[in-house]
């Protein structure tokens, strides 16, 4: 049975990206779109494990099916069959850092206004999300959410009153949102998409056979056999109807992009090419580059599974030290692991285990994709030692952590980040490793080199190139009333 909420304490000591968008338009017959769309959203799961649904536009009637859980556990056969073949699709997968998760947030969000109906799908966080609510909600308007894909659909459905076409209404609101957006549309007749100005999210365009598809990483397209076509661009509005394919762009645009960094790290598969970047070579390329900084002396070098194995495989490389594994991670574990205040820790121990027979006795090198508070890499540094490991090094793919993110990845204050009090001396003592090193932010600029984008690196630098939110928005009908 799929629960009401989801306990966000279970996440652990990771960063998380908030969601994964899809969509397809159909050309030919021998596609079925539920089919797409549902394969669809088992690759792009890695964006977002919380909840994910699926719309289907047939003959202009839109149906519906979205739930908490991950794909396959919402996807049953029985849900499938709910969910006709039709022209247009749109999916979404979740991540949320809220403290809870409701249905009402779920996405795709279907909406029915004055010119029709319109199903649409986020990536992203608007950053004048408080203005723009207070001012819908003086105007009367009622909000079922707290999700930005709700904020988008009242703003397009304001400005298609006062312009000609949906397409006029978009690029309307897309001058009005503020921040990080890749989302996917389903209109009555067509399929459009659209990315900030910024570019802070992926998104991209593919072919399969001759039906479009728009989704936030190129391995979808892959997965389903079909062609990559290229990314959306920053400011970019494409459309697909009866006529073809359309594209559109924002008249006025900042003097720079500013692509999430983090995407090559960790948020993104390593199948992916991103902004002409394929993910894989981009996280090899920062193994290779913390060995010019960090050159230790040892026996072997591993990868904390998932995303730190190809960063440590670009060291093992640049070194001349063997990689072996050094960490199983168990991939069929659930969302949580029993109840308790020991939750948290028995998860950990379920997750990952140290593999005995490689490391006891040897000098280990252990490459990591980040450190948040600390908790996850003092468990793995433990994990090590009582594997007999003779020295236990830890390295990170990216620099130190010392502030939010405000465009679409769960870092939200200083306060949490281990960085922001103690020294990286401090914080090697206190994770018990025999040394610690951060890749430099001026190597962490090289690992995407030939990129056709520029890159956002405010949450290892404070230094942001868009605007961030004056005021944080909260819901104080969402709390319990304070009778004192």
């Amino acid at each position: 049975m799929i629960k009401n909420y989801v306990d966000i304490d279970t996440k652990l000591d990771k960063v998380n990206d908030e969601c994964g968008v899809f969509g397809i338009y159909r050309n030919d017959d021998d596609i079925d779109v539920v089919a797409a769309a549902n394969d669809a959203l088992f690759s792009l799961q890695h964006r977002g494990q919380q909840s994910a649904g699926i719309t289907v536009n047939k003959d202009g009637e839109f149906t519906t099916v979205k739930e908490l859980g991950m794909v396959s556990e919402i996807f049953t056969p029985k849900a499938l069959e709910k969910l006709p073949n039709g022209k247009i699709a749109v999916g979404h997968v979740r991540y949320t850092s809220s403290e809870s998760l409701d249905r009402a947030s779920n996405q795709p969000l279907v909406m029915r206004y004055i010119q029709g109906s319109i199903g649409i799908a986020s990536n992203g966080s608007i950053t004048n999300f408080n203005e723009i609510r207070q001012e819908l909600e003086t105007g009367g308007a009622v909000f079922q959410s707290n999700s930005n894909a709700e904020i988008m659909a009242y703003v397009i459905a304001t400005e298609r009153c006062v312009t000609d076409t949906l397409e006029d209404a978009v690029l309307s609101s897309m001058r009005k949102l503020k921040g990080a957006y890749s989302t996917v549309i389903c209109a009555p007749s067509r399929l459009i998409g659209f990315r900030d100005m910024h570019g802070f999210r992926p998104l991209c365009i593919g072919k399969l056979k001759n039906s479009w598809i728009f989704t936030s990483e190129s391995c979808v397209i892959d997965s389903l056999g079909g062609e990559f076509v290229r990314d959306v661009e920053p400011g970019e509005m494409v459309v697909v109807d009866e006529e073809g394919f359309h594209s559109y762009k924002l008249k006025l645009l900042p003097d720079k992009t500013s692509f999430c960094l983090f995407e090559y790290v960790y948020i993104a598969r390593p199948d992916s090419v991103i902004n002409g970047v394929c993910v894989h070579n981009a996280r090899f390329k920062a193994g290779e580059l913390l060995y010019d900084e960090f050159p230790i002396d040892a026996d072997m070098v591993c990868g904390v599974p998932d995303s730190g194995l190809i960063a440590a495989q670009g060291y093992a490389k640049a070194s001349g030290i063997p990689f072996s594994t050094g960490f199983v991670k168990n991939k069929y574990i659930g969302r949580t692991v029993g109840s308790g205040k020991d939750k948290k820790k028995r998860l950990l121990r379920t997750r990952l285990t140290a593999l005995k027979a490689n490391v006891k006795g040897k000098r280990v090198v252990i490459i990591d994709d980040s450190i948040v508070r600390g908790e996850t890499s003092k468990h793995i540094v433990r994990l090590m030692r009582e594997a007999g490991a003779a020295e236990v090094h830890m390295l990170i793919s990216s620099p130190p952590f010392v502030c939010p993110c405000y465009f679409g990845v769960d870092i939200h204050d200083k306060e949490s980040l281990i960085a922001n009090k103690l020294t990286t001396s401090e914080i090697c003592e206190y994770i018990g490793a025999d040394s610690l090193g951060y890749l430099s932010i001026n190597s962490l600029r090289k690992i995407a080199e030939g990129a056709n984008i520029e890159f956002c690196d405010g949450c290892f630098t404070g230094s942001y190139d868009a605007e961030i939110p004056r005021t944080i928005f909260v819901d104080k009908y969402a709390k319990k009333i304070n009778r004192k």
